[in-house]
């Protein structure tokens, strides 16, 4: 039976249990999904129940149920590091041995000389903080001084926050154009993010969406560039085109929220062509897992489980469907880091087995291999296809 579309949605930040080296990482523990349903009562995801999610890992209020409609598993994550980009780029075939340098004491000081000297610019911050906390805490004074904002996360991320009538967008953005110039080698960190904001006082200080982000080049090719020089289309939805720098994509439909993309998608899925459709679903990360907020967490689930059937009806007989994701989030522990662990791994279309234990697949590359055998291209550095598993 053929397959002539991939749609791949990463529900950003949603694990399935400790990786095997999450002691490592600090994240013994951790499972996003099912420490998030034990802290509320319980899970409720019917649609998700039904293509087998219950057999994946223990979550109450999801039932591993007889004769799902999907087949399912968990893929392990291979690379170093537990970010956004190491997680996509493997997740299309890229295996980092080492991670993306963090900062949690914030930036040296030696990058903080060279930013200044390369833009002329005093900075504020440079500390490791939550984005929306960071602007009450410093945007009077960056009023007051004109200092743009510098600050990190737990992610690989160099961070300008600035408010637009003080530093122009065009001028935030060069910042941080001369930023990720300046940021290489040792320092080569995943994402430069501009962040702009506006408000007149502490407390009501609101981030725009003229956010914009600076990636990394991919280091290696990726399915996506793969697919294009065959002469496929890759539509991608969301953050994906930021996280690959824009590479081995055909058409974008950006955005910075769940609702938006989830529009996109089933903007999409009527459409017809071959190759790929690559969607993220940032606010369980974004919004949930960060603030350590399990009931809003449960609740952006819920609505992406309502729009299972929704996409059941819109799809074609020879799409495959995957829903899986980059790295876990769980909002039940006691920091606000990603967690080191397995991401799910649910797998369903017309020309596909229902049903089937995938088991634990050895690396999020494993996805890349399966597309890179549906599409006769080249096989990713990392991966085992699980197609001949699933294929009727």
């Amino acid at each position: 039976m053929k397959i002539n579309r991939v749609v791949v949605i990463v529900l950003d930040g949603v694990g399935a249990g400790e990786a095997p080296d999450a002691e490592l990482y600090g994240d013994l523990g951790s499972n996003s999904l099912g420490n998030t349903a034990l802290a509320i009562g319980g899970l409720v995801l019917p649609n998700f129940e039904k293509l087998g999610l219950g057999h994946i890992t223990p979550i109450k209020g999801i039932q591993p149920i007889s004769n799902p409609e999907g087949s399912y598993g968990k893929l392990q994550p291979k690379s170093s590091g537990k970010d956004t980009v190491s997680g996509h780029w493997e997740l299309m075939g890229i295996y980092l041995p080492k991670p993306f340098p963090t900062y949690p004491k914030g930036f040296p000081q030696d990058i903080i000389n060279e930013f200044k000297n390369r833009t002329g610019y005093d900075i504020l911050g440079n500390i490791a903080a939550s984005g929306t906390e960071i602007i009450q805490t410093y945007g009077l004074e960056h009023i007051q001084t004109g200092k743009p904002i510098i600050y990190t996360s737990a992610d690989s991320v160099f961070q300008i926050a600035a408010h637009e009538e003080i530093i122009p967008l065009e001028k935030l953005y060069k910042l941080c154009e001369i930023s990720r110039e300046m940021l290489t080698g040792d320092h080569a960190v995943g994402r430069v993010i501009a962040r702009p904001f506006l408000g007149s006082k502490s407390g009501q200080f609101k981030r725009t969406e003229n956010r914009r982000d600076y990636p990394l080049i991919p280091l290696g090719k990726t399915i996506l560039e793969k697919l294009v020089e065959a002469g496929k289309d890759v539509y991608s939805v969301g953050k994906i085109d930021d996280i690959f720098a824009h590479r081995g994509i055909t058409k974008s439909f950006h955005s910075e929220n769940n609702p938006d993309a989830i529009s996109s998608l089933l903007e999409i899925m009527p459409m017809r062509f071959e190759g790929m459709v690559f969607v993220n679903l940032i606010e369980f990360d974004m919004i949930y897992g960060h603030r350590n907020d399990p009931q809003g967490y449960a609740d952006a689930l819920k609505r992406v489980d309502e729009i299972i059937p929704k996409l059941k009806a819109v799809m074609h007989p020879s799409d495959l469907i995957i829903f899986t994701a980059d790295h876990g989030v769980d909002p039940t522990t006691s920091g606000t880091d990603h967690s080191r662990e397995y991401v799910p791994l649910i797998v369903f279309g017309e020309n596909t087995r229902q049903g089937v234990n995938l088991g634990i697949q050895e690396s999020f590359g494993d996805v890349a291999a399966t597309i890179a055998e549906i599409f006769s291209l080249t096989p990713p550095e990392i991966g085992v296809s699980f197609l001949n598993k699933i294929l009727k």
